[in-house]
């Protein structure tokens, strides 16, 4: 069924929307929103918002701020929640009994865009894998949008989209919850246990995934991870046209032959071409690659893949003083992603770990990231349950590795500086989300340029 922007417009037009969440992505869609004659309420659990506020108060816009924020949906038409707000929230659920539809800004993007739309969901590799499609569809020559959770909201640019345009979208599984529209062409890069925090369970936080398939039509494309047993395990759930990556398994529609990198049996690169650390990012690219295939050529695959250095955040090289190298690393917010961090480098490293804990286990990080270790400096609301961890695999193995405890991020840097000696690396790998000290990763990340810059 092919949705018209027309029908948004006159849905939303004369109607109390409330948006919850005056962030990134819901400041252009109050805009939008008033745009489009709604009569806007902003909730947001934050109490100022100055200059915004001042903007948004002069156009009408009723304002719900702090600890009482959720109220505002209670006599509203529509509803707007923001991701990290649960779909079953008992505010929602009394504004739902009262007739009020509850949807989100992705959700109203996924049915109205025009465009065929990429989305990449999936624990680890989702920004490397979105931004690879992104890049790999540019430098075909298409006009592409880039959104979603990478940071970049784009419902409000829907006027903006043509049909013979490209999306590409990074979904979070808060994003995917309640969504019952599926992007064109999905991608799963991997699932390990994430977000426990915030959802029941990991069954929830599986199905939320799934969502990005169950409602594709039956010639859309789904990308699957062959070597990972969760995204393996889905396969009899598709009804649209499966295509698998692997790092071992040459049936894989794209594959790692420990040289080549190959698509659908043709060699897009070698392992020495590409300039992205890390075997992770050799999987990140066959999943891109298995994406993109019969919409792009192989040469533009081949050269996004042997030119593209990575995203900030993700094993970025900062600085070298006195022979001693620094990498952020702050995007890694699982211990899978940091353990992945840590076999990216050919000798141990000093790291930096710890942040908010999200309910999920260390055990693995203990287990996967000792060996890969040579000293161990935590910071955050997690440091105590790390080191828990790595004290239990340093007596199963009767190994040792120093431990420092911190409590700021400066003093964990000033630490590793200086126990480290020339050859040494440096890397900001937190295993955790950052938002027991900093609003996200990439406020983390650049506090810790920040400080090594000032060394």
């Amino acid at each position: 069924m092919n949705y018209n922007i027309k029908e948004f417009k006159e849905s939303v037009k004369g109607k109390k929307v409330a948006v919850v969440g005056i962030g990134v992505s819901n400041a252009p869609l109050i805009e939008m929103l008033l745009n489009y004659g709604a009569e806007v309420i902003a909730c947001d659990k934050k109490e100022d918002f100055g200059e915004l506020e001042e903007k948004f108060k002069n156009k009408n816009v009723k304002f719900f701020l702090g600890k009482d924020y959720l109220k505002g949906v209670l006599n509203s038409d529509i509803i707007f929640r923001t991701p990290s707000l649960r779909p079953d929230n008992e505010y929602l659920k009394i504004a739902k009994e009262k007739g009020a539809y509850v949807t989100s800004e992705i959700r109203e993007f996924l049915k109205y865009c025009p465009a065929k739309i990429f989305g990449v969901t999936g624990s680890d590799g989702k920004t490397t894998t979105t931004t690879l499609i992104y890049e790999m569809l540019k430098e075909e020559g298409y006009r592409v949008f880039l959104g979603g959770n990478i940071g970049n909201p784009l419902l409000n640019r829907i006027e903006e989209i043509d049909m013979e345009d490209y999306v590409v979208v990074e979904l979070s599984s808060f994003q995917l919850m309640d969504v019952d529209y599926s992007p064109n062409v999905s991608v799963i890069t991997n699932l390990s246990p994430n977000h426990l925090d915030i959802h029941k369970g990991m069954d929830e936080y599986i199905n939320s995934k799934k969502n990005i398939f169950l409602y594709q039509k039956l010639n859309d494309i789904v990308i699957l991870n062959e070597d990972n047993e969760i995204t393996n395990s889905m396969k009899g759930e598709i009804r649209s046209n499966i295509r698998t990556f692997s790092m071992k398994d040459s049936n894989a529609f794209s594959y790692f032959d420990g040289q080549n990198l190959i698509c659908n049996n043709n060699v897009i690169c070698n392992v020495k071409d590409v300039k992205l650390i890390g075997m992770h990012n050799i999987e990140n690219l066959l999943a891109a690659f298995s994406a993109v295939y019969g919409f792009v050529s192989l040469d533009s695959m081949r050269k996004v893949a042997t030119n593209f250095t990575g995203v900030e955040h993700r094993i970025e090289f900062v600085r070298e003083i006195d022979g001693i190298k620094f990498y952020n690393d702050s995007i890694a917010s699982s211990p899978t992603r940091t353990v992945a961090g840590l076999k990216s480098f050919n000798k141990k490293v000093i790291l930096i770990a710890g942040g908010y804990d999200k309910k999920i286990p260390f055990d693995e990080l203990a287990v996967e990231g000792i060996d890969k270790i040579k000293t161990l400096i935590l910071m955050g609301a997690t440091k105590e349950k790390i080191e828990k961890a790595f004290e239990d695999e340093m007596e199963k193995r009767n190994i040792n590795i120093p431990i420092l405890k911190v409590d700021t991020l400066e003093e964990a840097v000033k630490k590793a500086y200086n126990l480290a000696q020339s050859g040494d690396i440096i890397t900001l790998s937190p295993a955790c989300a950052s938002f027991d000290m900093f609003r996200n990763f990439e406020e983390r990340g650049k506090k810790f340029k920040e400080i090594v810059m000032r060394l």
